[in-house]
């Protein structure tokens, strides 16, 4: 691993490598132009795990290095002509081993840029023998960089070399860190410029329908920045992203009601459900294929194979669903319709308004839709008992999606550690009921998809293994349906209506339209 030192701001490349020669025994090898570029998924996870995914391309072979962003550590590296797109595609297992738990799902992309003269050295002693190598990296825009590479059994050398370095006339600095900040402000990116956590700063004497347009606002920019990835289909994750953007701004319009004219709301919520519509069978493909290699060993291992052309199935299906989603959001409807959107929530608020919630402060109109929103979903489980059918467990999913949705909007509205609390209180919920509902989809999707294999040679075998897979599913849903009494139970506790009352149901605005 190589020792890394940063050029004083008056010292050149040349007059460096002048004033070494004078000193030592100065081998001049090669110099060429260099391309680093600095790779991440599009929320940063490796940025966030402190990690800088790195390639540097030149005449000689490419090199790909993960580095620590603390101290500079070469954590692997590796000779590769491109970077692949996701961890399974390295073909190293070192690589999957860092990549895969970080990135999951997530593409690898370009972040930015830095280009560079490469300078390669070594130090000889006098047997002629290498017991140094150096590169300098020579950056226009920054200073220069040399990387010292000490050899093995010339310990001495190297530990000389350093002294001498840090020295005058050199005064070298030593660096324990990745050039990736420096590299992200020369490029115009800044570290976390998206994120899909919904974290929005409102006061509590704000105006509900400013603060409204200023919510709707925050979630149009989330669909903005991933319809890109989206179209091109780099990874699920920007339509999942885009479609939660989706439904936020879904259920926004829905609840919070009487803030927003009448008329806009009306077209607006029927442009959000369309957009809903449209990227559902794309979104549950690419859920069976997330769940692919679950799915296989949650078989047995000797069918395990035979379910190989589902995966092939799939993946066309995803293709196809894909390229019709992608004509749909270049269509005049879907650009014309969110352009206009756009332009109304950047409109200036009317002074007077006719709507009757909108002049509420925001705190007044969240307090009342949450409270509301939580006796509906205490409503709805209470009512629910083992023979209840499936339908009643799915509305209760979308009742408490709606109530998450408020929690989320609202949060910077109340206490961080109460408000916490309750989410992560409801998340447990709704994690069982989430699960019921994917197991029920999945196992539904399946049986449509046997019937749709039918006409395409499929072998028997794939049928008889997608039919356990049926069956191991439907034995899934029928575990989480037993588990909903018990964390229903943990959720509707005294603690947390106590909880809920405490932060929601006090000073209730009496309005008829809330």
């Amino acid at each position: 691993m190589p020792l890394s030192f940063e050029f004083p701001s008056h010292l050149t490349a040349e007059a460096f490598i002048v004033q070494l020669g004078n000193k030592t025994n100065l081998q001049l090898l090669s110099r060429h132009d260099c391309h680093r570029t600095y790779y991440d998924s599009f929320d940063w996870r490796l940025y966030s795990a402190g990690i800088s995914c790195e390639l540097t391309q030149s005449k000689t072979p490419s090199l790909l290095a993960l580095i620590d962003l603390a101290d500079g550590c070469n954590l692997v590296n590796t000779e590769l002509a491109g970077v692949p797109v996701f961890a399974k595609d390295f073909p190293d297992d070192t690589w999957q081993q860092h990549l895969a738990p970080i990135l999951e799902m997530r593409a690898l992309l370009p972040l930015c840029k830095l280009n560079f003269k490469s300078i390669q050295l070594n130090i000889l002693n006098d047997d002629q023998k290498i017991v140094v190598r150096l590169v300098i990296e020579d950056y226009e825009q920054l200073t220069d960089r040399l990387l010292v590479y000490p050899v093995k059994g010339y310990d001495k050398a190297s530990e000389h070399l350093i002294e001498t370095l840090i020295s005058p006339p050199f005064e070298l600095i030593p660096l324990k860190q990745s050039l990736l900040p420096t590299a992200l402000q020369l490029n115009g990116r800044k570290a976390y410029d998206y994120s899909s956590k919904l974290n929005i700063d409102l006061a509590p004497e704000l105006r509900a329908d400013i603060a409204c347009k200023y919510l709707y606002s925050h979630l149009l920019n989330t669909i903005k920045a991933n319809e890109k990835g989206v179209i091109a289909d780099l990874d699920s994750e920007f339509l999942h992203d885009f479609r939660v953007a989706v439904r936020r701004t879904r259920s926004g319009l829905s609840q919070l009601k009487g803030v927003l004219p009448n008329n806009i709301s009306a077209r607006f919520s029927d442009f959000f459900s369309w957009l809903g519509q449209i990227t559902g069978p794309t979104r549950d493909l690419d859920v069976h294929l997330l769940n692919f290699e679950h799915y296989k060993k949650s078989l047995p291992e000797s069918i395990r194979e035979d379910l190989n052309p589902l995966h092939d199935f799939l993946l066309g299906t995803q293709k196809k669903t894909h390229q019709e989603l992608a004509k749909k959001l270049r269509s005049d409807k879907y650009i014309n319709t969110l352009a206009d959107w756009e332009l109304y929530l950047k409109e200036p608020s009317n002074k007077q308004l006719t709507e009757a919630n909108a002049q509420l402060n925001i705190k007044e109109l969240a307090d009342h839709r949450i409270w509301k929103m939580f006796n509906r979903v205490l409503k709805e489980g209470q009512d629910i008992t083992r023979y209840s059918p499936p339908e009643d467990l799915h509305e209760l999913r979308k009742t408490c999606k709606k109530l998450r949705y408020l929690l989320e909007f609202f949060q910077s509205l109340y206490p961080e550690e109460q408000i916490k609390y309750l989410i992560k209180n409801l998340k447990n919920l709704q994690e069982v009921l989430g699960d019921f509902q994917d197991y029920s989809v999945q196992e539904s999707n399946l049986r449509v998809f046997s019937e749709e294999m039918i006409t395409l040679n499929t072998p028997a075998n794939t049928f008889m293994a997608m039919g356990v897979l049926i069956q191991e599913l439907d034995t899934r849903k029928y575990h989480a349906r037993r588990h909903f009494t018990a964390r229903f139970s943990e959720f509707a506790s005294t603690q947390t209506q106590q909880a809920f009352a405490t932060l929601f149901a006090t000073n209730k605005p009496h309005r008829k339209h809330l």
